[in-house]
């Protein structure tokens, strides 16, 4: 499961409650100044130098894994056919441990695949999780040097969570220079 998803999913529940609230509050207290922007956090991830190396980092575990799976897929492949060849020639009480080793084969490939996904994922977030708190700490503080008193994402996870909002309010590049990386120009 990708990080993306797993934030879009915390997130989603508690977007349009966040929402309300806002709207709810400008309405109520006009004398307060509500000045909301908005960031994209995974297109400042993507510009961030140590995105590659996480990638990298991701691809080569993945790798491991894949690894580690196929090889647990081939020694069952070549036992469950070593067995299909001499099935016939065992006896009963042979043929049953046979059997049984093999269902057991099976359900450990099983577990393992789902142990290793499970691990991806995790290995996911803990490589992830530095990266995000530099962009978290960035946009508190350009948030506070910009006067802003709320900061949204703009999507999560490839959706788009906030429909329409002016360009200018657009912070992005703000956090980006922050973090000591020069926007690309458009």
């Amino acid at each position: 499961m990708n990080l993306n998803l797993i934030l879009y999913k915390i997130m989603k529940k508690n977007i349009i409650a966040v929402f309300a609230f806002l709207m709810i509050y400008a309405s109520g207290n006009a004398q307060t100044a509500l000045k909301i922007g908005y960031t994209n956090v995974e297109y400042i991830l993507s510009l961030m130098p140590e995105a590659k190396q996480i990638q990298q980092d991701l691809s080569d575990y993945q790798s491991q894994l894949r690894n580690q799976i196929q090889a647990k897929v081939e020694d069952f492949q070549k036992r469950a056919g070593a067995y299909q060849q001499n099935a016939a020639s065992m006896s009963d009480v042979a043929r049953q441990a046979e059997e049984r080793e093999l269902q057991s084969m099976q359900t450990n490939l099983q577990q393992f695949q789902q142990d290793a996904e499970s691990a991806m994922q995790k290995k996911q977030v803990d490589l992830l999780q530095p990266a995000y708190s530099k962009i978290e700490k960035a946009i508190k503080e350009v948030r506070v040097e910009s006067g802003y008193t709320h900061i949204f994402s703009s999507d999560i996870g490839g959706a788009a969570i906030l429909l329409d909002a002016r360009e200018e309010d657009d912070i992005s590049d703000l956090v980006l220079k922050k973090l000591g990386i020069t926007p690309p120009s458009e």
